[in-house]
């Protein structure tokens, strides 16, 4: 049996996950290895992309970037969360501001030695991620559109180094970021009509506060009717193999998201919204091994011969 103390410090770390939001950002990393693998450096071996040392510091410093984003976010939006997310909010105080700040800055520090490991540039192009992860959590975020662009391209910058890394210009990798782009997009401004609450109590000027709720399902509208062409584009005039199916996948669940979206009226309705294109995202980052889905086995086998 666990004692008391053991039992608060499970807590407390179970705490330090969901403030950092481990599973997000596993999920990136694996969207990170699978992009490579099968989009950035597809003529390269897998055991050159999986044992390349540069690539892992990438990707590892961009894990501890995020987590170092989710920490300084939550705590700018402590007094928020209160509002809107309650029981969550309770779980994340079971670990202190001055923890949290301390672990914000120790996290950055990290990301940056290890950036120098790579390049110069790589030092550079962290340094500005980290400063704008804090300048929009710090003002940005209170702004409509220009919060919602920010934060878009924060979420797709991870995939960005690693693009940059590879060097691939491909016109089929533009359309892949486009349609992430998008879908995340659809994700924020929905999660601005789940949190209409505590932003309209906090003065947060976010797109349903300032122009309303209808404006906001039609800009979300606008931004599907992007999202399925972008879908369709992908799926029909690029060599993706078995992924076209997801991309019509996607395009289904959004006629189903923009349906719901205007029978929305409740919080519990945009919660299910929010959801959906998580999914969707989540579903994409697996998705990608169907590029080439007559090379999953080969690659599990060389990956049995390298363990």
């Amino acid at each position: 049996m666990f004692s008391r103390k053991h039992k608060l410090i499970l807590k407390k770390l179970f705490s330090l996950f969901s403030v950092v939001r481990g599973y997000n950002i596993l999920i990136i990393v694996l969207a990170q290895y699978l992009s490579s693998i099968y989009i950035l450096a597809k003529d390269t071996s897998l055991k050159e992309v999986l044992f390349d040392p540069k690539l892992f510091t990438l990707v590892f410093a961009t894990s501890l970037a995020i987590a170092a984003g989710y920490i300084i976010n939550n705590f700018y939006d402590s007094e928020k969360d209160l509002i809107n997310r309650p029981k969550k909010s309770m779980l994340d105080k079971l670990v202190s501001q001055n923890t949290k700040l301390s672990g914000y800055f120790v996290l950055n520090f990290l990301t940056v030695i290890l950036a120098s490991y790579v390049s110069f540039k790589a030092v550079l192009f962290f340094s500005s991620y980290i400063f704008m992860i804090w300048f929009y959590s710090h003002k940005l975020k209170k702004y409509p559109f220009i919060g919602n662009l920010i934060a878009s391209s924060l979420a797709i910058a991870p995939f960005f180094i690693v693009f940059v890394y590879y060097r691939n210009f491909d016109t089929v990798i533009f359309f892949h970021g486009l349609f992430l782009a998008l879908i995340i997009s659809m994700r924020e401004i929905t999660k601005d009509l789940e949190n209409i609450k505590g932003d309209l109590t906090l003065n947060y000027k976010t797109i349903p506060v300032a122009y309303g709720v209808k404006i906001t399902k039609i800009t979300l509208s606008a931004l599907i009717v992007f999202t399925l062409i972008t879908s369709i584009v992908l799926a029909t005039n690029f060599e993706i193999g078995k992924m076209n199916y997801y991309f019509y996948f996607a395009a289904t669940v959004l006629l189903f998201y923009a349906i719901k979206l205007w029978l929305a009226n409740k919080k519990a309705h945009y919660i299910l919204l929010h959801n959906v294109l998580k999914f969707v995202i989540v579903i994409g980052a697996f998705s990608i091994v169907l590029i080439k889905p007559d090379l999953i086995l080969n690659k599990l086998q060389v990956l049995v011969t390298l363990f």
